[in-house]
């Protein structure tokens, strides 16, 4: 009896690696492009994936590692100096739960590429501390760390204290994030 092709199961992970790399580079049209990279890597490399590992972490493996290589590229480069094309893409949030979700995510950015690596890794992406120490090449304690720093700075970054929740009362905020259970932040 013949194994099954580990390429049948690319397809599963698409909707996971694309959340993945939008919280990584915060535009879609990166994201997509990232996750297409990222399919075509693993599909040219498919002998190396091991049968029996989890696939999952090898796809995310891949998908950071084209992450970190674009950023370390885009330092080279020089784009949108002027910020009109930023500036264009704003966009004033019409519900308090927006306004927060805004917040989250300005104070998500301030955090080092490691932190929110380590949140969306965990917290977002639902993987154990042990994979995502796996996926980023470090000790399961300094995934804990990171993690543990990172929700800490964002509780900071957003004056919240420890009885305050996050009230975003916004019904598209909260389907997005009770599918992700992002709430856990």
């Amino acid at each position: 009896m013949s194994s099954p092709d580990p390429r049948d199961e690319l397809v599963e992970h698409l909707p996971a690696m694309r959340a993945f790399a939008i919280s990584l580079t915060r535009n879609g049209a990166t994201a997509d492009d990232m996750v297409q990279d990222t399919v075509v890597k693993a599909w040219t490399n498919i002998d190396k994936f091991e049968q029996g590992t989890n696939m999952r972490a090898w796809l995310f493996t891949i998908l950071r590692n084209t992450y970190y290589s674009s950023r370390r590229k885009a330092r080279r480069e020089v784009a949108d100096v002027d910020g009109v094309h930023t500036d264009a893409l704003a966009e004033k949030p019409a519900h308090d739960g927006r306004l927060q979700m805004t917040d989250f995510r300005d104070a998500f950015a301030q955090l080092s590429d490691e932190q929110r690596e380590a949140l969306l890794l965990v917290g977002a992406s639902g993987f154990s501390y042990e994979d995502a120490a796996e996926m980023c090449g470090v000790a399961v304690g300094t995934i804990k760390s990171r993690t543990n720093r990172a929700r800490q700075r964002l509780a900071e970054l957003m004056h919240l204290d420890d009885d305050d929740r996050l009230e975003l009362t916004d019904e598209a905020t909260l389907s997005v994030l009770s599918a992700s259970k992002a709430a856990s932040f």
